[in-house]
């Protein structure tokens, strides 16, 4: 999933350091990580990646790298939500029954799987316009595919369930947005809404990119500060961050992948204001582009059930550590 429009900001850094707990997780995070990434670079993972130069910006990971040109034109939402028209599919959020125990029992996590394999059948439906706050967007869009045809849609739901199970044998209970159970949608307003009913503590977007080949790793995207029509994000710009800086680390431990070489200069961060599932969140809430589909290195992980698991347990592990605070 890649995403241009108007409100679009260039990637940036964080804008405070790690603090607290979270400086103690991630130092801790760190050097196994880093391991992996040095595996990745040495076997000749690198992708096609851009050089260094001095305009580079050092990653929170302890390596620099430089941001090159992202999206292949590619659907602007994608996000999370939908919309209150008549026409949409049926369907309610999947819930789990949480744990009888577990470390997160009582807590509440909304996972997001992006898009829906049957959006491809339902164009003139996804293509209708929602309020995102700051202006209108499609409903939703197809998402992006591998070369080989292994779709966005499909990867997202995998990952994402997957995740239920780590979650769930953790004590938390876990909420879809979407299981595969409805025809198209939901659309990126009403995704928003799901997790909003539910007060759920955490909630993750999951996507993959669909950037140019040569552009790989992962990278979260966070909400940026938005007080538009219906969209209020500040009170949850500070817990969004934590939560996609718990996400990023562990993500980055788990699977080795390295962050994004074409967003977020090295960071593995990007801030955006432009996308309806974020803007229309009242909870704590982020998106994760667990690769880029395009890039045939980057699509061989992708399509690997083996490292899909090591996707879920990374995100997963992120969200435990933040639920921990």
């Amino acid at each position: 999933m890649s995403y241009v429009g108007p409100d679009f900001e260039p990637p940036r850094p964080p804008r405070h350091p790690l603090r607290g707990p979270l400086t103690v997780a991630v130092a801790a995070l760190v050097p196994g990580a880093l391991i992996g990434w040095l595996v990745w670079q040495t076997v000749g993972d690198s992708g096609g990646d851009a050089q260094a130069s001095p305009s580079s910006t050092s990653s929170p990971w302890g390596r620099p790298t430089t941001p090159g040109a992202s999206d292949d034109g590619k659907e602007q939402p994608g996000d999370s939500g939908g919309t209150g028209d008549s026409k949409k599919p049926g369907g309610s959020p999947s819930a789990s029954a949480p744990a009888a125990s577990g470390s997160l029992k009582g807590k509440v996590v909304v996972i997001d799987p992006g898009h829906n394999p049957g959006n491809f059948q339902h164009t003139s439906e996804i293509n209708q316009q929602v309020n995102i706050g700051t202006n209108s967007k499609e409903c939703d869009t197809t998402g992006t595919a591998t070369n080989d045809g292994y779709t966005e849609a499909k990867f997202t739901l995998d990952v994402a369930r997957r995740m239920r199970t780590v979650l769930e044998k953790e004590g938390a209970t876990v909420k879809f947005t979407q299981d595969g159970d409805r025809s198209w949608g939901p659309c990126v307003d009403e995704r928003a809404q799901i997790g909003n009913k539910a007060d759920a503590d955490a909630v993750v977007s999951i996507h993959a990119d669909g950037a140019g080949a040569g552009n790989r790793g992962f990278h979260v995207i966070l909400p940026g500060s938005v007080h538009s029509g219906a969209a209020d994000t500040r009170p949850i710009v500070a817990s969004s961050r934590e939560l996609g800086e718990r996400v990023a680390g562990s993500f980055l431990r788990v699977t080795g992948s390295a962050p994004s070489n074409y967003i977020g200069g090295g960071t593995g961060l990007d801030v955006r204001k432009d996308l309806g599932g974020l803007n229309l969140s009242t909870v704590p809430k982020v998106f994760i582009e667990c690769g880029n589909m395009r890039d045939s290195k980057d699509a061989a992980q992708l399509t690997s059930s083996a490292w899909r698991q090591k996707a879920a347990q990374g995100i997963s592990e992120g969200i435990v550590s933040f639920l921990h605070g």
